[in-house]
């Protein structure tokens, strides 16, 4: 099984990749890290460009058949089973960006993404199987143990659980006005 972890940078990707994967005992793969490994794409800054389906052709060849966890912002473009987007509030977000010492720029686009869910709908609009978790205020764990329970319980599809309109005021600071 191929489970795709998703969402706007910030939102615990990484983290929670590696602890499903550690949980389910599957192989765990940064798709930044293998595109690099496979030379796709060509490095801009500290920003890899790639060609999605170029990256989506040799995925799907080299990990047909296997148990994957895959973690990046552009995993739910990847031949999946379950496509997760994890979510995080806006405002948590941007900290946590900052923190990483991303450009005021890049903050914005990012919670700007998040607040409008725009990783959200290119999962749906490219996948069946779509399960969205929001991760604010609970634990890695807390979130391997909820994407667990509804893998356990035969969920394919639960979306629509997060909308950040009411929050807009909170992060206005942070956007690219």
């Amino acid at each position: 099984m191929i489970i795709a972890i998703t969402g706007t940078p910030g939102v615990g990707k990484t983290t929670v990749s590696k602890l499903l994967a550690e949980r389910l005992n599957y192989r765990y793969v940064n798709l930044r890290d293998y595109a690099l490994e496979k030379g796709l794409g060509e490095m801009k800054g500290d920003e890899l460009e790639l060609d999605v389906d170029e990256l989506v052709e040799n995925f799907a060849k080299d990990f047909k058949g296997e148990d994957v966890v895959v973690d990046s912002h552009l995993a739910h473009h990847v031949p999946a089973d379950i496509v997760v987007v994890l979510r995080a509030h806006p405002k948590l977000v941007a900290e946590r960006l900052k923190a990483r010492d991303y450009s005021k720029e890049k903050v914005g686009e990012n919670v700007e993404a998040e607040l409008i869910d725009v990783i959200l709908v290119e999962a749906i609009e490219e996948n069946e199987n779509v399960i969205e978790v929001d991760t604010t205020g609970k634990t890695p764990g807390e979130v391997v143990e909820e994407i667990l329970g509804l893998i356990e319980r035969g969920v394919r599809r639960r979306i629509g659980i997060v909308d950040w309109s009411e929050v807009y005021d909170e992060v206005v600071p942070y956007l690219r006005l």
